[in-house]
């Protein structure tokens, strides 16, 4: 990848190993920010050290500087591939929790079927749902001045495709995925994340109606989240109030991806905003995995304005056993799951209903 400023630390996506420490955030070399009412704030920190979700091998080397890591492709690249998952990127603390991938791999060892299967090397993308469907059909996606060609010949093509029903409906009219998709979760709305120690004293939806407080929230290259969170506040704040708040917004910064499940907790951790709408259990991940850089403060009525995720085949699927073990798999264990992940319970009714796509 293009080499950037040292500030543009952001790119550090991953750091040295699953359990590794997090960063001590470093000092400021500016004066002392204060708060409204002359309170010091916690210093910024340069970057976010994003934690591995998988095991990484010890014998190879790392890139893992301010520029050379990837952040929402897991797996090997060159290798053949036992499985291929492309999905929206939001829910990747639910399905790289660890409750998932290595189950799934012990569970097909079990059933004769489908014993047979090698699944060492199930790689996946975790990205917004628009770089998903232009990537699946442009046939590539380029990361610096590297480009990954996205196709059946290269391997690199997916086997199952999860997202919302929109950008599946993109992908069926493409030819590229069955006609019939099933829902699997549904997020809980949104809730804010602050700062470590919340220093501007946020602690309901209202608080964002205070002159000079700076929002951060999913961009216009995610339209179907920013949809949604800007209707919510509508209809729980008022047009008035959500313009009021929508002016004060955070649109770039250095180092800005695309990539709300990574931009919002930077901005926050490097104070480029105060404060982040994001989708309940991305909060909630955050301020468990990352405590002193960020908090979490629910929103009461949030859970109206929610959306479901989707899983759906690829038509013809260059994996179809590994495909077919994994859809029947993970459908038997999502509804468990995913609520333990800040997603919303859902009946057994709700859970794996079809959605048709054409």
């Amino acid at each position: 990848m293009r080499p950037q400023a040292s500030r543009m630390g952001r790119r550090t996506f991953i750091g040295a190993s699953a359990a590794a420490a997090l960063p001590t955030m470093p000092a400021s070399a500016d004066p002392p920010q204060t708060t409204a009412n002359g309170q010091a704030m916690a210093p910024s920190c340069d970057t976010v050290v994003w934690r591995t979700m998988v095991s990484l091998p010890a014998d190879v080397p790392a890139l893992s500087g301010h520029t050379d890591t990837v952040p929402d492709i897991i797996g090997r690249l060159g290798a053949p591939i036992a499985l291929a998952i492309f999905t929206e990127g939001n829910h990747f603390p639910a399905l790289l929790s660890g409750e998932i991938i290595e189950p799934f791999r012990a569970w097909t060892k079990a059933r004769p079927e489908y014993a047979r299967l090698t699944l060492d090397n199930i790689v996946i993308v975790t990205l917004p749902q628009p770089i998903i469907v232009s990537m699946l059909i442009r046939q590539g996606i380029s990361l610096g001045n590297l480009i990954l060609e996205v196709s059946r010949a290269s391997g690199f093509y997916p086997d199952i495709v999860m997202g919302g029903a929109a950008p599946l409906a993109q992908l069926r009219k493409a030819a590229i995925i069955e006609s019939k998709a099933r829902i699997f979760a549904r997020n809980r709305g949104f809730s804010l994340v602050v700062a470590a120690g919340n220093p501007l004293g946020v602690r309901r939806l209202d608080d964002l109606d205070q002159s000079g407080i700076r929002i951060i929230m999913a961009g216009e290259n995610e339209p179907g989240a920013r949809r949604q969170y800007i209707s919510a506040l509508y209809q729980l704040m008022g047009e008035e109030t959500t313009r009021s708040i929508l002016a004060r917004e955070t649109t770039s910064f250095p180092g800005r991806l695309g990539i709300q499940h990574r931009d919002v907790l930077q901005a926050i951790a490097t104070r480029t905003a105060d404060v982040g709408i994001i989708f309940h259990h991305l909060a909630r991940y955050y301020a468990a995995a990352y405590p002193q850089l960020c908090s979490m403060v629910e929103v009461p009525g949030a859970e109206r304005f929610s959306s479901t995720i989707a899983l759906v085949s690829t038509v013809d699927p260059p994996r179809a056993l590994a495909s077919k073990a994994f859809s029947q798999f993970f459908l038997e264990v999502a509804r468990d799951i995913y609520p333990r992940y800040g997603f919303a319970f859902m009946s057994e009714a709700d859970f794996g209903a079809e959605i048709l796509l054409e």
